[in-house]
C-alpha cells in the first residue's frame, strides 16, 4: 500500500496488513502473519497499534477485539469512532456522517458531561443481507 513517511518500520508493516484486509484483523492474526517480517513479540505489534491508534491511521472495532484501517480522510479525532456492523455477514463499515459528529462533539449526559473519547457501533442488517 501506501508508503507513510513518519511511521517506523514496525508500523508501517502493521499498518500495510490491516490495509489489505477484507475484515477486521485481531491482533494474534497480525503476529501470525508479520513473523516472516521481522515482528515476532506479541509487545511489538501492541506497541504499533496502539501508535496507529493514536495518529488515527487505523481503529479498534471493540466488540471484535479488532482493527480496521480508518476510511475516514477527514478523521478528525482518533478516538471518536462510529461503526455499523451486519449482525448477518458481520460486514464492518466506519460512519461518515458530519450531522453525527456535529451532535456527538456537543452532547453531554443528564450530568452535564461532555464526552472526549467514544467508539460506538451499531448493530442492523447491511442492503445484501436485508435482501436475502
Amino acid at each position: 500500500m501506501h508508503k507513510e513517511n513518519n511511521l517506523t518500520k514496525n508500523q508501517q508493516i502493521v499498518l500495510d496488513l490491516i490495509e489489505k484486509s477484507k475484515e477486521p484483523v485481531k491482533a494474534y492474526s497480525i503476529l501470525s502473519n508479520v513473523k516472516k517480517r521481522g515482528i515476532n513479540a506479541p509487545p511489538q505489534v501492541y506497541r504499533a497499534l496502539e501508535k496507529l491508534i493514536k495518529i488515527g491511521k487505523i481503529h479498534k472495532v471493540e466488540s471484535k477485539n479488532a482493527f480496521v484501517v480508518c476510511k475516514n480522510t477527514n478523521c478528525e479525532v482518533s478516538n471518536a469512532t462510529a461503526f455499523s456492523i451486519c449482525q448477518a455477514c458481520e460486514k464492518v463499515t466506519e460512519i461518515i456522517n458530519s450531522k453525527l459528529s456535529k451532535y456527538l462533539k456537543s452532547f453531554q449526559d443528564n450530568t452535564g458531561m461532555k464526552y472526549k473519547k467514544y467508539n460506538l457501533e451499531f448493530f442492523g442488517l447491511c442492503q445484501k443481507c436485508k435482501s436475502k
